[in-house]
């Protein structure tokens, strides 16, 4: 079981590094929050050691911009690493994907 949410998560961080090279993103809380409040927002991803009130509000404003929310599966050090970035992240949105699928592939299955 744990090599299926391995492979899941390398899964997201090969789509996350080509949403890097190819798309447009914020990294941060206030890019995030100024993303999704000017509409251009697809998804965010939130590190599972975020503050849970600012959890919390970054999935209000989500659920207000019709944004999509995934609980990233590693620390916020591993989500700056997964950017491809030497510091800390909690957040990032995306805003273009480019070339990545991780819009569709992270949609809820209905």
């Amino acid at each position: 079981m744990a090599k299926k949410a391995k492979k899941g998560a390398d899964n997201v961080g090969s789509r996350l590094a080509l949403v890097i090279k190819s798309g447009k993103y914020a990294i941060g809380y206030k890019s995030t929050l100024r993303s999704m409040r000017s509409g251009k927002c697809k998804l965010i991803l939130i590190a599972n050691n975020c503050p849970p009130l600012r959890k919390s509000e970054l999935e209000y404003y989500a659920m207000l911009a019709k944004c999509q929310v995934h609980h990233f599966a590693g620390t916020n050090n591993e989500l700056g690493v997964a950017c491809s970035k030497f510091y800390r992240a909690s957040v990032m949105s995306i805003t273009d994907p480019g070339d990545s699928d991780i819009v569709r592939a992270m949609a809820p299955e209905s």
